[in-house]
């Protein structure tokens, strides 16, 4: 999977830029083998009530997605996995609340491109998230 963090993004406020690094590199979500893949894993880094709504407008429940991401690791651990040509950029953050920050950027797969919202929230641990979206960019 591939990054773009060469420049410090001037829209988001430069004292923010620390923690645009850290949580650029934790989208995106649930797709970084190296913060955990496992159902123990998922539950500490998502909040009791995080939901998502993606691509397609569905909403989906904590846990929907965590069955969903449990299935995931039983297929990638079959096919060798996910696509490296996957592409994040544009991240920019703002926080929202004390300790809680909006993130958004853009995903660029093989058969789509998407643009990306989490909502994270820093705790005393680590990190948690409460809400995430993808909305599907068209022409």
């Amino acid at each position: 999977m591939e990054h773009s963090t060469s420049e410090p993004d001037r829209r988001t406020a430069d004292h923010l830029q620390p923690v645009l690094v850290e949580l650029e590199r934790r989208e995106p979500i649930f797709h970084r083998p190296e913060l955990g893949t496992t159902r123990a894993d998922f539950e500490r880094s998502t909040a009791p009530d995080f939901w998502e709504t993606g691509a397609s407008g569905r909403r989906y429940s904590r846990e929907f997605v965590w069955a969903t991401l449990e299935q995931r690791q039983l297929d990638t651990a079959q096919d060798q996995g996910e696509p490296d040509s996957w592409k994040t950029s544009d991240f920019q953050l703002r926080e929202i609340a004390p300790d809680t920050y909006l993130l958004t950027y853009t995903l660029e797969q093989p058969d789509r491109l998407t643009r990306r919202l989490t909502v994270w929230q820093r705790t005393a641990d680590d990190w948690t998230i409460l809400y995430h979206q993808g909305t599907v960019v068209t022409d």
